[in-house]
């Protein structure tokens, strides 16, 4: 079976935890390939491959500076990415609502537990 491509959209491209760690280093400003790979401990091979990734589904920018090529963050294409998460934070919010709740419930009992025994 073939194997889909990553190129396909930010989810995708994303997925690659190299790549979240450029995206992650470009947050900064600017940087070149090998700015990049210094900064990360990658080989420069490596950086440009994953970096044209990036470039394909639009979350990084190149622009040439005499014989540099400095890559920054576009973070328009991450937005279908935050949508998407932004779907669960509810969910997320009451979970952690009422692990408030029974938390306070606890630290009560253990409070009249306390008194209990003086």
């Amino acid at each position: 079976m073939a194997r889909a491509a990553t190129t396909a959209d930010a989810f995708n491209a994303v997925a690659e935890p190299r790549r979240r760690e450029i995206l992650d280093a470009l947050i900064g400003g600017e940087k070149s390939v090998g700015g990049l790979a210094g900064l990360l401990g990658l080989s420069q091979p490596l950086v440009s491959k994953h970096l044209r990734v990036l470039r394909e589904v639009g979350l990084v920018d190149v622009r040439d500076e005499g014989r540099q090529r400095l890559y920054r963050l576009n973070g328009h294409p991450l937005k279908s990415i935050h949508d998407w998460v932004k779907n669960y934070e509810r969910t997320w919010s009451q979970r952690f609502d009422r692990l408030d709740v029974v938390l306070e419930e606890l630290k009560e009992m253990e409070h009249r537990d306390g008194d209990d025994g003086k």
